[in-house]
């Protein structure tokens, strides 16, 4: 397994503190504490029953947050078989997460196909410019009222079926929260 270059923690929920590690990967960047602790600001501390799908997982620091916060069901997808190997073993040391988080290496728009999920969590490499694409495969795998967190180099505009409920720049970074179109009556 590849060596860790650092770490980040949970910040809240049952896993606060937790320790996860960030392996030395190409384009691996993750969502760093405060922009988390804005994430699950916005949407509320309490994810109780919801849904959860972080198709670029990296550290796994997104949906194990979500998880953190009583996620009932949590899909950790990531392409890379090392840091897939590396997400496993951090689930054997938080408990009762390997009943209710599920890590698969794969390929993420793929996984966007599946579904519904209450919650999309979408932190491609920023290199592989793929903020358009992965948005717009996320709004038919969205449940009812579903919610669609992306972070990209630049601001984006929402695709047909979701708008944009809150956005943040911190560094370099935009942090976009989009919410589904309610459907017509």
């Amino acid at each position: 397994m590849k060596k860790s270059v650092g770490e980040v923690r949970i910040v809240g929920g049952v896993w606060r503190r937790s320790k996860l590690p960030v392996l030395d990967l190409p384009g691996l960047r993750p969502t760093g504490d405060r922009l988390r602790e804005t994430l699950f600001n916005w949407l509320g501390q309490d994810l109780g029953g919801w849904r959860v799908l972080d198709a670029f997982a990296g550290s796994g620091a997104l949906g194990l947050e979500a998880a953190s916060r009583g996620a009932s069901r949590v899909q950790l997808i990531e392409r890379d078989s090392k840091a897939a190997a590396s997400l496993r073993q951090v689930l054997t040391r938080l408990p009762g997460a390997a009943e209710r988080v599920q890590v698969q290496c794969g390929d993420a728009f793929a996984a966007l196909r599946g579904g519904p999920f209450d919650l999309i969590l979408l932190d491609p490499p920023f290199e592989a410019d793929w903020f358009e694409r992965a948005l717009s495969a996320a709004v038919p795998a969205l449940s009812d009222n579903g919610w669609v967190y992306l972070e990209a180099p630049r601001e984006l505009t929402p695709p047909v079926g979701l708008h944009l409920h809150r956005h943040v720049k911190a560094g370099a970074t935009h942090a976009h929260l989009f919410k589904q179109d309610n459907p017509g009556p």
